[in-house]
């Protein structure tokens, strides 16, 4: 197996999208490993270090994509850590000839975008803002909020997306502040969208 067909992976699992645009949708996540973007609010630290995760064909991750779909899966969400630390061509071109579901990205937007996706969702974070050809692309920003800076931050990074992204900001878990700064922001803001995190709520992956 040669490492342009494989990919450190932290694990795989068929459940409901549970934020975002499409919560609550029928999804298999593929979470790959390798994150140094460094939130501290960071609800999947495990998947920081990448050399801790085995490598695995993407041949093999479309199969069980396939599998997923079978079972109900709607999409393939791609997703981390910090994805595309690493290059997604191979594991989208598999995908593509495999399962034929649409293909998701979940990324703070650091990297430069590789790979085919039908939708992407960007996440940017005030320390490592992202690249200007993510936010030109991507379908949704999905802004996490912990204070009024981020709040601020979100606006900023709205000005510079397109006119037909989705806008969400999405409260830090567990915090009231962080829920009332989102929910003042969504009502006086009709553009935008409180996003939660529905599969917390149900205790689901």
């Amino acid at each position: 197996m040669s490492d342009a067909g494989s990919i450190p992976v932290v694990e795989t699992f068929h459940s409901l999208q549970g934020e975002g645009h499409h919560y609550g949708r029928s999804a298999f996540f593929i979470r790959l490993a390798g994150c140094n973007v460094g939130c501290t609010w960071c609800d999947t630290k495990h998947s920081w270090p990448m050399a801790n995760h085995a490598k695995q064909d993407v041949d093999a991750l479309a199969l069980q994509a396939t599998q997923a779909k079978d079972a109900g899966a709607a999409f393939v969400v791609i997703t981390g850590g910090e994805p595309l630390h690493h290059n997604l061509q191979p594991l989208t071109d598999a995908l593509d000839r495999s399962c034929g579901l649409p293909i998701h990205l979940e990324t703070s937007g650091v990297d430069q975008l590789s790979g085919r996706f039908d939708w992407v969702t960007l996440s940017p974070k005030r320390h490592r803002p992202p690249q200007q050809a993510l936010l030109s692309r991507c379908d949704e920003l999905k802004v996490v909020v912990l204070d009024t800076d981020d709040v601020s931050f979100a606006h900023a990074m709205a000005n510079d997306t397109s006119t037909a992204t989705h806008l969400l900001v999405q409260p830090v878990w567990d915090s009231e502040t962080a829920q009332e700064l989102a929910i003042h922001h969504v009502k006086q803001h009709p553009r935008w969208r409180l996003s939660l995190q529905n599969h917390k709520f149900l205790q689901i992956r």
